[in-house]
């Protein structure tokens, strides 16, 4: 195999499958980037069994084959090359490489594509089309609350809810909850997916920020498909909890109240809070927003008062400071919503103004005010 590309055009495409590299992995090729030249395109791909990227990158073909090649030591030795035409020789006898720069040669040894893991591209699976930025908003909304616990893998990962009609992503890790639902989303079929955090925030890191991308869909795997690449990765294997039934529907309180100033003042006041629980309290009167948070082991407390309208019961609840600020943070509209009902009961948080065509809902455990 022998082809000639663009240093930085090779890097570009390498940092966009890398993510997909295995760090000490059992199988050592899995640290390589599978490299194919054929048909006057070159191929590139990373995997860890659990996700994989591959790309196509434009270079001038003068032998075909294929080879993986130590992944580091690759992107290490192109990071340090100032942008120039970079020739690649692999000696299929040996599995020898040389890479041969303006200024330079460098010889390294990869191994046989044979080793690495069969690759599966989408075929007949059932599939929808969404735009970029849905996606990338849908990944923001919901990643943070995935769940931790290794006992419960189905909310270590995203729930992926495909209908004809709509699409809602959705997280809960039993503290805090998020849904996201996008109407009119047209789709073939209708499937529930569980995909994992880790392939989303992948996924993040590479998608455009603009165009449309094509999810497929079947029983183990997932594809996403955008600008000649393609990402797979494994589902969760798992029955998601019915979210819906955690979310109260009789919320006759309502207070609304500008999201930065909320989204401020909670970051001043969490640093008061008590640091095992982070709670801060809501005392909510008819236009008067009082929070307070303290730390009675620090002998620390504040209080901050904020302009909301309110329509209700005066009511005291209390929330962990910093699953707001994660939620507040990811929302990006000027007014919400906090829907009550009692002090022992979620809080449910919403948009003001829903952006055209989304729903999102985010709901919030209380903690029992102890002050």
């Amino acid at each position: 195999m022998k082809f000639t590309i663009s240093s930085g055009h090779f890097l570009e495409k390498l940092n966009k499958v890398s993510a997909a590299l295995a760090s000490n992995p059992v199988i050592p090729v899995l640290e390589d980037f599978l490299i194919t030249s054929k048909d006057g395109s070159l191929s590139i791909t990373a995997s860890n069994l659990e996700l994989t990227i591959t790309t196509q990158a434009e270079a001038q073909i003068s032998k075909q084959g294929t080879i993986a090649i130590p992944g580091r030591t690759l992107m290490d030795t192109l990071k340090s090359l100032a942008e120039q035409p970079v020739q690649i020789d692999v000696n299929p006898d040996t599995n020898g490489i040389e890479i041969t720069s303006q200024s330079g040669k460098y010889k390294l040894v990869g191994e046989k594509s044979d080793d690495f893991p069969e690759l599966s591209l989408p075929t007949n699976e059932d599939k929808i089309t969404m735009s970029a930025e849905s996606l990338l908003n849908a990944i923001d909304r919901t990643a943070f609350a995935t769940s931790n616990d290794e006992m419960r893998q189905a909310m270590k990962g995203i729930c992926v809810n495909i209908d004809f009609n709509s699409l809602t992503f959705a997280a809960t890790d039993a503290h805090k909850l998020v849904k996201y639902t996008f109407l009119n989303n047209q789709s073939e079929a209708s499937s529930t997916l569980i995909l994992t955090k880790k392939s989303l925030l992948a996924l993040k890191s590479i998608l455009p920020k603009d165009g449309d991308i094509t999810i497929h869909f079947g029983r183990t795997k997932a594809f996403f498909s955008f600008d000649n690449t393609v990402l797979s990765t494994r589902l969760i294997e798992a029955k998601y909890p019915d979210y819906n039934a955690v979310i109260p529907t009789n919320n006759p309180y309502l207070l609304q109240v500008n999201r930065i100033e909320l989204l401020s003042a909670l970051r001043r006041l969490v640093v008061y809070a008590n640091k095992s629980t982070n709670q801060v309290v809501f005392n909510i009167l008819d236009k008067s927003l009082t929070i307070s948070s303290q730390d009675v082991d620090m002998s620390n407390e504040a209080t901050e008062q904020l302009s909301c309208t309110y329509q209700g019961e005066p009511i005291t609840i209390g929330f962990n400071g910093k699953f707001l600020i994660e939620m507040l943070s990811v929302m990006n509209c000027e007014n919400i919503h906090i829907e009550l009902s009692q002090a022992n009961k979620p809080g449910i948080i919403l948009p003001a103004e829903q952006a055209t065509g989304e729903q999102l809902l985010m709901l919030i455990m209380p903690i029992m005010s102890n002050y």
